[in-house]
């Protein structure tokens, strides 16, 4: 899908929650109700992402220069853990406030948060649905639709409780409605802040684990051994592996760079690939392989022959 397809979708997902973010406001302040305002609060947080996503899909096609030899793709993952920090502080504020409320539990308009709670649902589809249609491949945007997701549930909650309160009078059942948004809302900014993490430390993504490539290679014929392997993400979708590999004497580096090349992209999806090849015992020194790399980064892998 086109970047400009992307944020067709994403504009239309952000008009529909800051419309609708707008009018709970209000609405949340004239019927006293703190789960109205802060399944507000949530909205603007998903408004948020959305807009970093459409700054972050902008900038990202810019291309590499000077520098930045990567470019800017990694501007997405800085937007999304600022979108989940923002999601962690108003989830600690909504539990202050719950709480508080449930001490002292205001009067609270039921039949205008189950109105309005109703609606959001509608609004909460209507914009799940467009992000859905955007590449959700990307930490940004899949973020969105995870945010706009926990909306979802969040107002069906809130719904709930304006019900209870419109039928039973319990006050307190939009303190805890609230609570649960503010529940869904660490759940949410702590996956984002852990998933944008894990790229900026490089760390290498489940479905590619070096433990498991760097035996895998290994086990190739004629592979004498593999180190200095690394596996890590440039933006959410974005893997690249780079390794040194020793080969036997008189293998054709190649054929055995061609078929360790052919093995990543069957089995591991990994299409970027730097791998230096060389023959074991030829350092250009004659005191064996070591002296390519006096202290490798992580562990050394070896042929079981």
């Amino acid at each position: 899908m086109s970047a400009v397809a992307d944020r067709r979708w994403l504009g239309i997902a952000l008009v529909l929650i800051v419309g609708f973010m707008a009018v709970e406001v209000v609405v949340g302040v004239a019927a006293h109700s703190l789960a109205l305002i802060s399944d507000a609060g949530h909205m603007l947080t998903d408004a948020a992402s959305i807009a970093l996503a459409l700054v972050a899909i902008r900038v990202a096609a810019r291309p590499a220069v000077g520098l930045y030899t990567y470019g800017f793709k990694r501007v997405e993952i800085l937007s999304a853990q600022a979108n989940g920090i923002t999601l962690l502080l108003l989830a600690v504020w909504f539990v202050y406030e719950s709480v508080r409320r449930l001490i002292e539990p205001p009067a609270v308009s039921g039949p205008l948060v189950l109105i309005t709670a109703l609606v959001g649902i509608a609004v909460n589809i209507a914009a799940a649905w467009s992000i859905s249609r955007a590449n959700r491949t990307s930490l940004n945007v899949e973020g969105a639709f995870q945010h706009i997701l926990n909306d979802l549930y969040a107002f069906i909650g809130t719904a709930i409780a304006g019900a209870v309160v419109w039928a039973t009078g319990f006050a307190r059942a939009d303190a805890l409605a609230a609570l649960l948004v503010a529940v869904l809302m660490a759940r949410a900014g702590w996956g984002l802040i852990r998933e944008s993490g894990r790229i900026f430390l490089e760390a290498a993504p489940a479905h590619a684990d070096p433990a498991m490539i760097g035996p895998r290679i290994a086990a190739i014929p004629q592979i004498v051994e593999v180190h200095d392997l690394h596996v890590w993400q440039i933006t959410s979708g974005e893997l690249s592996l780079s390794a040194h590999v020793l080969v036997g004497a008189g293998v054709d580096c190649h054929a055995a760079r061609s078929e360790i090349e052919s093995v990543l992209h069957t089995e591991y999806h990994l299409d970027h690939t730097t791998l230096q090849v060389d023959h074991a015992g030829d350092n250009h020194g004659g005191q064996g392989h070591d002296e390519h790399c006096v202290e490798s980064h992580g562990p050394v892998h070896r042929s079981a022959e």
